[in-house]
């Protein structure tokens, strides 16, 4: 059995003081984010295309700047993905929570 909600309870939400701050900081801390890894990689990817002599600078044995740069796209991408856990248990699930119970109570 499917439930149809009143779209009017979620227009409300929508435009409460409470929602517009879970956006905001949703979008304050992925927005930078999104941006600073991007950047991230897009070094990564001209410094393999046009310093490739900085690139295959040897750091240990057979290991260069290339490989190292590599692996650590991959230890940024956890990272962040670890860091904005944190973010939205902290700061975004407590909010969220609350605007549900609301939506909750006003909905059949």
């Amino acid at each position: 059995m499917t439930v149809q909600h009143d779209s009017s309870v979620y227009e409300e939400m929508q435009a409460s003081e409470q929602f517009q701050e879970l956006r905001r900081r949703y979008r304050s801390w992925a927005f930078p984010m999104t941006v600073a890894f991007l950047a991230w990689y897009l070094l990564y990817v001209v410094l393999s295309g046009f310093a490739r002599g900085f690139m295959g600078t040897k750091l240990l044995g057979e290991i260069n700047v290339a490989l190292v740069f590599g692996v650590l796209q991959f230890v940024s991408t956890f990272l962040i993905a670890w860091a904005y856990s944190r973010h939205a248990a902290g700061k975004l699930d407590p909010l969220a929570d609350e605007l549900r119970a609301q939506v909750e109570e006003k909905t059949p």
